[in-house]
């Protein structure tokens, strides 16, 4: 299997994403493409101490770069010579199955609209994040691609979100809440309660499996398996719960360790400390996945360091194995009249 990666995106550009490439490629029967500045890219793997490239590792020198302060709309357009540019030419023409960048989410997206197309029936792609529950997980989309969608386009959300989850983590009947200020069908904006309507009418008709309006809290505390939002709010809530996640843990830390009574139950406690460490932290999930385009695109965090742009690329690994594209193709086809309207 051969993964793409966007080496010059993110914060962390290019070296920890040529470091969690390595780590990857370490991985039996998987194949890199490393787009951007070759290079920085060979400079990065010489500071790595690595004289040659892998066998399993190429390099398609790309010499621009797509910035988080570049538009969006036209980014690609004038930044043809990119690395993100270069890696979705390679993805459309099926040179690699799929792509993992860290860069600018706008320019992410636009480029997969545009360059890899998005699926016959699919309105708007969507970002699909998974949070921590606390039955396991939730899958929040859209996390933050479409600001400003119509109530239909939240309800293709539903079904792209719960085609993943049957296929990720296995749930027959994923439940689908729409995230709202409270859980009375009045509540929330015309996009709020239109969208209560569509996804009402789509579970009487067998389609989903809708539990209704869920308040925040209530979605990480397992009242729904697929939380839909439209993207300005759906960020709004993963950006609050991964400082939140990084508060508590940062100062139950402090806690165990900076008392003298608590350092020996911190000690004893190290493992569990790890354990949840691990769930409340993005670089163990990855990114969010690109729900929608052709083939799997994976987001990784901006702040990605090499474990997570390792665990995105796995990630894609899984997702191509997955065949979820295709589920979702299905799903939306099979009532494309419907979901269009």
């Amino acid at each position: 299997m051969k993964i793409v990666i966007d080496a010059m995106g993110g914060d962390n550009a290019p070296m920890e994403i040529v470091r969690g490439a390595l780590e990857a490629a370490k991985e039996d029967g998987l194949e890199l493409i490393l787009t951007g500045r070759g290079e920085e890219i060979l400079g990065c793997m010489a500071e790595l101490g690595m004289d040659t490239l892998p066998k399993n590792v190429e390099i398609a020198n790309a010499q621009d770069v797509v910035t988080m302060e570049d538009d969006p709309s036209s980014v690609l357009r004038e930044k043809e010579n990119s690395s993100m540019a270069a890696a979705f030419r390679i993805l459309k023409d099926g040179a690699a199955e799929a792509m993992v960048g860290a860069g600018n989410t706008g320019a992410l997206l636009a480029g997969a609209t545009l360059m890899v197309k998005r699926q016959p029936c699919v309105r708007r792609a969507a970002l699909a994040t998974m949070l921590p529950a606390s039955h396991g997980s939730v899958l929040l989309i859209d996390s933050g691609a479409n600001a400003d969608p119509t109530a239909e386009m939240l309800l293709q959300f539903a079904v792209m979100g719960t085609a993943y989850m049957r296929r990720s983590l296995h749930i027959r009947e994923p439940r689908v809440g729409l995230l709202n200020i409270g859980v009375e069908p009045a509540k929330g904006t015309d996009l709020q309660r239109e969208a209560y309507a569509l996804l009402t009418e789509a579970a009487n008709a067998g389609k989903l499996n809708f539990v209704g309006n869920v308040e925040s809290r209530e979605a990480i505390l397992g009242s729904c398996d697929v939380l839909v939002a439209d993207g300005f709010s759906g960020n709004v809530l993963l950006k609050g719960l991964e400082g939140i996640g990084i508060l508590m843990l940062t100062q139950l830390r402090e806690l165990l360790e900076t008392r003298g009574r608590t350092k020996i139950a911190a000690k004893l406690a190290m493992e569990e400390l790890r354990f949840l460490e691990q769930r409340f932290d993005a670089a163990e999930i990855g990114g969010a996945v690109l729900l929608g385009i052709q083939k799997p695109v994976v987001k990784a965090h901006g702040a990605s360091d090499a474990r997570a742009v390792k665990n995105a690329v796995m990630q894609a690994v899984q997702l191509v194995k997955s065949g979820i594209a295709a589920d979702i193709a299905r799903e939306l086809s099979a009532d494309g009249t419907e979901m269009q309207r």
